[in-house]
C-alpha cells in the first residue's frame, strides 16, 4: 500500500497523542453486512495495550442479522458455545486520522480465535485467503469500487421516524452528469471528497447520477486489500459526514422504483513486480491470461452472485433497461453486459456491473479472484464478445432473486473449492436468515393492495 496523506505510523500516533491532537482511536472490523463494528479506545489505552496486546469482542459480530440479532445455525458463534470472543488483530498498515471526528484516528482489524489462527468466515480473511491463492501465482489483483448513493434533506433521525415515507431528494430531478445539480450538493461533496483524502483515500471526482439525489464519488484503484478497506471507511465515514449536516444517504441497492444504487467493481491483474498482464496480442488485445480470467468470470458468475447481491433487496436492481446488468455476457465497452472491458494496455481490466452499493466489497472482489483463478486453472476458453443490446438477448442471466442464488452457491463446487466448506456454509446461513426475515414481514405494498380491495 502506498502511503498517503491521513494514514499514521504508530510513531506519528504517539506524537500527536503527546500533543493532544489525538485522543480517541477507533479498532473496527467489517461485519457480513459491510458495516464497520468495534471500540472506540482511548488513545492512551490503544498505545499501552492494544497495540501490543490486540483487543477482543463477542464473536456474535459475525453471527448476526442487520438489526443485530441473535440467530441459529452459525458454527463459530451460538448460546451453546456462550457466545464467547474473538480477538481483533490490528492491522498497523490501515492506521489513519478520521478527520470528520475530532480528536480521532482508526485502525482496521483482522479476526482472530482467542486460542489463535484466523477466523475463516470473517469478510477480511475471505478476501486474504483468495489473494494469497493469486500470489502463489506471482500475481496480484487491483480493485476500484465506484458506489452510487442517493442523498435526502432529511436527517436519519427525522428518516427513521417517518419509516422512510416521504422522504425530500436532495435534487428533485435526474442530474446524471450535471453541474448545476451536484454544484447544489456541493458542500456536503465536498466535504466527504476532502475528509476522505484526509483518512488516506484518494478522491477523483463527483458526480451526479440518474435517481433524484443521487450522486457517485469515485477513487482511485488500489491494491485489493487497500480498496476494500478504503470502500468501508468510506462508506461508514460518508453516512457519518451527511448526519453532521443534518441530511441522510443511502446505499441501498434499490431504494425505490427508480434508477438503484450500483458499486461497479473494476479489477485488473499485475505480476508480483507489477507489471500488467492482461494485454496482450490476441484478440481485442488480450493475453491468454486475460482470456482465461474473463471465461472464468462468466462461467462462475451466477454461482458465485450471492457475494455480489447478498441482500433481499439487491435483486431489484435487475432490470431491463436500467443500466443493471440481467445477461451473463461480455462486452467491449457495453453497459448492457454482466462483464464489460475496458482500458486497453495497462489500463485493460473487466468492470463487473453486477453489485449494488449494499456489497460488501471483501466478499465481492474475492468472489471475482476465485472466479478469475478458477478460469486460469482451468484455462477456460473466452466466449466471443457480445454487442449489441444484451439485455434481450438469449444469454443466461443472472439470479432474480436471493433464493436462486443461493441455491446455485449451495451446489457449486467452484465456491466450496475455492473458499472452504466452513465459508459457504457460514454465508448460505446468512442468506437463509435474510429470506427467512422477510417472508415473515408485512409490506407497505401488502397494505395498500391489500388492505381494503382484498
Amino acid at each position: 500500500m502506498v502511503s498517503r496523506r491521513g494514514f499514521l505510523t504508530l510513531d506519528a500516533l504517539r506524537a500527536q497523542v503527546e500533543a493532544g491532537t489525538i485522543d480517541t482511536v477507533l479498532v473496527a472490523i467489517t461485519d457480513m453486512q459491510g458495516r464497520l463494528q468495534g471500540k472506540r479506545c482511548s488513545a492512551e489505552y490503544f498505545l499501552e495495550e492494544v497495540v501490543g496486546h490486540a483487543t477482543e469482542a463477542c464473536n456474535y459480530l459475525l453471527a448476526v442479522d442487520v438489526d443485530m440479532n441473535t440467530v441459529d445455525g452459525y458454527a463459530i458463534s451460538s448460546w451453546e458455545s456462550g457466545y464467547g470472543d474473538f480477538v481483533l488483530r490490528p492491522d498497523f498498515a490501515t492506521l489513519r486520522r478520521v478527520p470528520w471526528q475530532e480528536g480521532t484516528a482508526m485502525v482496521l482489524a483482522d479476526v482472530e480465535r482467542v486460542q489463535g489462527g484466523p477466523v475463516a468466515v470473517s469478510p477480511r480473511q475471505v478476501l486474504r485467503r483468495q489473494l494469497d491463492r493469486l500470489a502463489e501465482r506471482g500475481l496480484a489483483a487491483f480493485v476500484g469500487t465506484e458506489l452510487e448513493f442517493i442523498v435526502f434533506d432529511d436527517s436519519y433521525e427525522t428518516a427513521w421516524d417517518k419509516r422512510y415515507h416521504d422522504l425530500k431528494p436532495a435534487n428533485q430531478y435526474n442530474v446524471d452528469y450535471s453541474m448545476l445539480g451536484t454544484a447544489r450538493l456541493e458542500p456536503l461533496l465536498r466535504r466527504i471528497r476532502n475528509e476522505m483524502a484526509g483518512a488516506g483515500l484518494y478522491p477523483e471526482s463527483a458526480k451526479g447520477e440518474c435517481n433524484l439525489g443521487q450522486q457517485e464519488i469515485a477513487f482511485r484503484f488500489a491494491d485489493a486489500l487497500t480498496t476494500c478497506d478504503n470502500h468501508s471507511v468510506y462508506k461508514n465515514g460518508a453516512k457519518e459526514i451527511a448526519a453532521q449536516e443534518g441530511k441522510s444517504l443511502t446505499f441501498m441497492a434499490k431504494y425505490n422504483e427508480r434508477e438503484g444504487n450500483s458499486c461497479h467493481i473494476h479489477i485488473s491483474l499485475r505480476s508480483a513486480e507489477g507489471g500488467a498482464v492482461l494485454a496482450g496480442d490476441g484478440d481485442h488485445g488480450f493475453s491468454p491470461l486475460m482470456e482465461h480470467f474473463l471465461a472464468g468470470q462468466l462461467a462462475a458468475l451466477r454461482e458465485l452472485t450471492y457475494f455480489l447481491a447478498p441482500n433481499i433487496n439487491s435483486y431489484k436492481r435487475f432490470v431491463p433497461g436500467s443500466f443493471a446488468p440481467t445477461a451473463v455476457a461480455w462486452g467491449t465497452d457495453n453497459r448492457t453486459c454482466a462483464l464489460r472491458v475496458v482500458g486497453h494496455g495497462e489500463s485493460l481490466r473487466v468492470e463487473n456491473r453486477v453489485p449494488g452499493g449494499d456489497v460488501n466489497p471483501y466478499l465481492a472482489v474475492a468472489a471475482l479472484i476465485a472466479a478469475g483463478l478458477h478460469g486460469i486453472e482451468n484455462e477456460l476458453p473466452l466466449e466471443p464478445e457480445f454487442t449489441g443490446n444484451a439485455y434481450f438477448s438469449a444469454k443466461p442471466t443472472v439470479p432474480t432473486t436471493l433464493g436462486e442464488a443461493a441455491g446455485t452457491l449451495a451446489t457449486s463446487e467452484i465456491a466450496r473449492a475455492a473458499f472452504g466448506e466452513d465459508v459457504v456454509e457460514h454465508y448460505l446461513n446468512a442468506a437463509r436468515i435474510e429470506r427467512e426475515a422477510f417472508e415473515k414481514a408485512v409490506t407497505d405494498w401488502e397494505r395498500a393492495r391489500g388492505f381494503e380491495r382484498l
